[in-house]
């Protein structure tokens, strides 16, 4: 079964990455090295979308998570409030840059009549400008954080003078 069944799985994400690793099944850096050519990746923290993206919509479960794919699927997720219907999110990435234009959000509806009828629609709603507007936020700020850590002032009083 693609994905596997998450009632399986540890709801800690630290225990599902060991569980991952000692199954075979993710990625060790020590794995990388040697003169291999590969692709140029950056690491999915140093990507301010991304990791707002994940921030912003933390309360969801996720489906798919594929930074190399650029995209963030969330499961159907539904409040105590409104039992009948369920709200599922797509995040697609367009752009590494903190843009408006770098994010393609949709924003799917499941209503529910009973257990075997429903309907599942998209719609163009708040949700998707809200949810667009708190994560370019959030990644401006990360933006701003990265940029600060990683300042360093040019100092030229290391380098060789030509007389």
């Amino acid at each position: 079964m693609p994905g596997g069944d998450a009632r399986q799985n540890p709801p800690d994400p630290k225990l599902r990455v060991k569980k991952n690793l000692e199954d075979g099944k993710g990625v060790r850096l020590s794995n990388f090295g040697g003169n291999s050519q590969g692709g140029n990746f950056e690491f999915a923290s140093s990507n301010e979308l991304w990791r707002a993206s994940l921030d912003v919509i933390s309360f969801m479960p996720l489906t798919s998570a594929n930074y190399s794919g650029g995209i963030l699927i969330t499961d159907w997720y539904s409040d105590d409030l409104s039992q009948d219907e369920s709200v599922k999110v797509i995040i697609r990435f367009l752009s590494n840059e903190v843009r408006s234009d770098a994010l393609d959000i949709k924003v799917f509806y499941k209503k529910c009549e009973n257990e075997t009828n429903c309907k599942v629609f998209e719609k163009e709603s708040n949700l998707n400008l809200e949810l667009k507007k708190e994560i370019l936020k959030k990644a401006t700020i990360y933006k701003a954080e990265n940029k600060e850590k990683n300042f360093k002032p040019y100092d030229n009083s290391s380098t060789p003078s030509k007389n």
